[in-house]
């Protein structure tokens, strides 16, 4: 099952606390997939989870006990839901504010459109949560029920429809919430984590490889320095302090400025081993330089 089936079947599972809630819900249901056709209303939702919650709807709202897929509820039934809904005042699908004033019954709606006409995405591969409308108003109501609960959404138009859609992780979690997807709202979090503390590994393992490979290469140019010395005007003529760090350095090139300090007696510091190889340098690029500098007999 993926992860929206996941989500619609936990919201499916939700029964309206209020009339007035379930009412909101079914008039998203009838926005978003309803159909009125000679008084008859078909919803064209298929889903199982569409199914499952529209008999809910339909049981402890209206009290209708059965529902014909093929050919909808009757005109008689049909006049009783239209009705609760303003279903008249429902111009390019926007539902009448009337039904929409309290915060709960806002919720319900957004959980039963995206029952109807929602998808999104594995939140293990990225954060994607859409809405598909039947037209632009009705896509702007959707995001000012959104807005209403701090989730900033956009749209656009995809294959003559338009999309309500948002991907940031923080505002699909706050979706989940308000829409009481309590459930697969804690898996996206857990998800979340999952995914922050692997960033942040990697992140430091990224940050550890650059920092060894940057004393590796410093330690790199350190020898190649000291070589140069030692072929030059030999070690022996370098100051002792300057001959033991660059001997030691010879023989230990992968270790760092610290470790190295530690080997000599008395052991010096980060700062002290770094003067150090800084002369040593200084003087590997004025003997390269000035050649002149080197002992008579070289």
């Amino acid at each position: 099952m993926s992860f929206s089936s996941k989500v619609k079947d936990e919201m499916a599972g939700i029964v309206p606390a209020s009339r007035h809630c379930g009412i909101a819900e079914t008039a998203a249901f009838i926005a978003a997939s309803g159909n009125v056709s000679d008084g008859r209303l078909v919803f064209t939702g298929d889903s199982d989870s569409f199914k499952k919650k529209l008999f809910t709807l339909l049981k402890k709202t209206y009290n209708i006990e059965q529902y014909d897929e093929s050919r909808g509820l009757p005109e008689d039934t049909a006049e009783e839901i239209l009705g609760s809904v303003h279903y008249p005042e429902m111009k390019d699908g926007v539902v009448s504010g009337i039904i929409l004033k309290q915060s709960c019954c806002r919720r319900s709606f957004l959980r039963g459109f995206f029952l109807a006409g929602g998808s999104m995405s594995d939140p293990a591969k990225g954060y994607h949560l859409e809405m598909v409308c039947v037209s632009e108003a009705q896509a702007q109501q959707l995001i000012g029920l959104l807005e209403s609960d701090d989730i900033k959404a956009r749209s656009m138009k995809r294959k003559g429809h338009y999309v309500v859609y948002f991907k940031e992780s923080e505002a699909i979690a706050e979706f989940l919430n308000i829409t009481g997807a309590h459930l697969c709202m804690m898996d996206l979090e857990n998800l979340r984590i999952e995914k922050g503390l692997r960033s942040d590994v990697n992140r430091r393992v990224n940050c550890d490889t650059a920092n060894i490979n940057k004393s590796l290469a410093a330690s790199a140019r350190q020898v190649e320095d000291i070589v140069f010395l030692k072929q030059e005007i030999g070690l022996g003529r370098l100051p002792e302090k300057l001959k033991q760090i660059a001997e030691l350095r010879l023989e230990y090139p992968e270790l760092n400025l610290k470790e190295l300090g530690e080997m000599l007696q008395p052991p010096v510091g980060k700062s002290g081993i770094n003067h150090r190889l800084r002369k040593l340098q200084e003087l590997a690029e004025e003997l390269r330089k000035n050649p002149a500098l080197r002992p008579e007999g070289q």
